[in-house]
């Protein structure tokens, strides 16, 4: 079936943007009051250290002016999300990006007049009650003194803002909206369309054929463009050095960890713990070529299950029940919220022309969180509803206890929450199938989720990683360069598997790779999130994990992390998730004999 038209999709499976304003003049309206909000800080330079009052009025009114601007911005983000190619829609955003570049300017002497305080008088007014709601934000910034810059330096880089994200929209435009695929067949030989959406289905079929031709075609079409992805990376990673260099950070990837107090030695353990556990991928891409019968082992059959004759599919509908029934050990409120979610249009389910694709969860402060889907009724897709929803539901918490100023989570906690909810789904299949294939069916779906959110996200971030100091060193990033670079990386990773030359383009396709070093944790997050759930269900207590979900970004992540009993300062999180990894093979081994 052809992908329909936004409008012609039902809105009964669409989100409601009404949450967030009533109408389109209504945003007009509010964007003007966002204009006028960030206009009235340019009274306020030069009045932050003269009292901890005068601090808190002008912060206070810094947040107002930024949750204003905040709003006006999400809304015209998630209509461009669900429609890309709408020309009102890429107005409203490129608009929403102007005001965001404009608050960064305005605010761009928060940081710089907040060093100049002196740091006794400083400390001694953030013991005050007055000052509780921005004592983290403060003694973060105060961590970053080194490289933060005077105040007319930071403006220029706020600026740059706006054109440093042309090469993300540049992919988003090209990947999204300007690209098309040639049809492919079924198992029948009937000719089907090939989407983003789509590919992702025919390479979980267990026809060979045609698992290999929705590949090939797939890729065929972003190698036409291979120079242009190159340049459109390129030029991202040549910003993200810029930024680095600019603030005196050693390189790019300390400059994006510092921002959330990470040390680069988390994310170096992890790849190197990660290259620990290659052996027990090596054994399980054995175990999926012969169980297959294949003679050899493609990047396009790594997806489709092992077992035979298992069907597994969900509807939308029955794929909210199985999130429902999995989280059940989370609590009466979580199923409460999850409910809401469902019947007050808090996602956007199905695919339709122009829709960003995949799936993300976007955050609304005060007003609730918007899920976006590209639902295709099997198994799958119900682990990324509860992925999402895992999402959501972190934002909700953290906005419902944490005020404006602290309700925004770091990134590194931001893949705990959706992967708890993945391990519990599996868990609870688990438990509840006695089918020895359905069981066979399932273990190997956990197996591919440690393939692809441990394995292979740490296989980006290393990529990413190598791609950033190539060009620190000196060295141009070019298609030849970025596709060697990556083949070597999947010949390390996937020993027994046939890496053709044709994947050595799929970093082309990645979207994260725009925001950098953001994948990583992804790995991390499944390792913990494994750590929380077995705790979870052990003890028959959530209460600190529901606890960790309200924090918010009012502390630091590795700080937030340990109150659900996890610490990535230390190996063992990874070390026993590969464990994990290990023991649940060992029983798919088992069970197919």
């Amino acid at each position: 079936m052809e992908c329909k038209a936004r409008n012609e999709m039902n809105p009964a499976y669409q989100w409601d943007f009404s949450h967030i304003y009533p109408t389109y003049e209504a945003w007009e309206t509010a964007y003007a009051e966002a204009q006028a909000a960030t206009a009235e800080l340019s009274t306020l330079p030069g009045t932050l250290g003269t009292s901890p009052e005068s601090l808190k009025s002008a912060l206070d009114k810094v947040y107002e002016a930024a949750e204003k601007a905040e709003l006006v911005s999400l809304y015209a983000f998630l209509h461009k999300s669900s429609d890309n190619g709408d020309s009102k829609n890429q107005t409203m955003e490129g608009r929403a990006v102007q005001l965001g570049m404009a608050l960064q300017a305005a605010t761009a002497f928060i940081d710089p007049e907040l060093l100049s305080i002196d740091k006794d008088t400083l400390d001694a007014w953030l013991q005050l009650d007055l000052l509780k709601g921005y004592r983290h934000m403060i003694e973060d910034t105060t961590r970053g003194a080194a490289h933060i810059l005077d105040a007319e330096k930071e403006q220029m880089l706020a600026m740059l803002g706006d054109a440093a994200g042309t090469p993300r929209n540049a992919f988003d435009m090209l990947e999204s909206v300007d690209m098309t695929f040639p049809p492919v067949h079924d198992e029948n030989g009937n000719e089907i369309p090939l989407t983003h959406g789509t590919y992702g289905v025919y390479l979980h079929s267990r026809n060979p054929e045609v698992r290999k031709e929705a590949y090939e075609t797939y890729f065929k079409e972003f190698g036409k463009y291979i120079n242009t992805f190159s340049a459109l990376y390129a030029g991202s990673v040549k910003f993200d050095t810029f930024y680095a260099r600019v603030r005196g950070y050693s390189s790019a990837c300390e400059a994006a960890l510092f921002h959330s107090n990470v040390p680069v030695s988390v994310y170096d353990s992890l790849i190197e713990a990660i290259h620990g556990g290659l052996p027990i991928m090596k054994r399980y891409l054995a175990l999926r070529k012969k169980i297959l019968g294949m003679d050899s082992l493609g990047m396009y059959d790594l997806y489709c299950p092992m077992v035979d004759d298992v069907e597994y599919p969900a509807t939308f509908e029955e794929g909210m029940d199985l999130v429902h029934k999995a989280t059940a050990p989370l609590g009466a409120r979580y199923q409460e919220l999850l409910d809401m979610a469902e019947k007050n249009h808090w996602m956007d389910v199905y695919e339709n022309k122009g829709k960003t694709t995949g799936a993300f969860s976007c955050g609304v402060h005060g007003v609730h969180p918007y899920v976006l889907l590209n639902y295709t009724d099997t198994l799958q897709d119900a682990y990324t509803l509860a992925h999402e929803l895992g999402h959501a539901m972190h934002s909700y918490l953290s906005s419902e206890k944490q005020d404006f100023a602290n309700h925004r989570y770091r990134i590194l906690v931001a893949e705990v929450a959706s992967t708890v909810n993945e391990v519990l789904l599996t868990k609870y299949l688990l438990t509840v199938e006695t089918d020895k294939k359905r069981r066979a069916y399932i273990l190997n779906h956990f197996l591919e989720e440690f393939r692809t959110t441990v394995f292979r996200q740490t296989l980006f971030a290393e990529f990413e990683r190598k791609a950033h100091d190539v060009y620190m060193n000196g060295q141009p990033l070019t298609a030849e360069l970025l596709n060697g670079m990556y083949r070597e990386l999947n010949l390390k990773y996937y020993e027994g598997a046939d890496v053709g030359e044709l994947h050595d383009i799929e970093w082309a396709r990645i979207p994260h790779f725009y925001n950098a070093f953001y994948v990583y944790q992804y790995a991390t997050g499944f390792c913990s999130a494994v750590a929380i759930a077995n705790r979870i269900l052990e003890t028959g207590d959530a209460s600190d994990y529901l606890n960790f979900l309200s924090t918010g970004g009012s502390d630091y992540p590795l700080e937030e992390l340990k109150i659900a009993g996890v610490d990535l300062t230390k190996p063992d999180t990874v070390e026993n998730a590969l464990k994990v990894f290990d023991e649940t093979l060992k029983e798919l081994e088992e069970l197919l004999g």
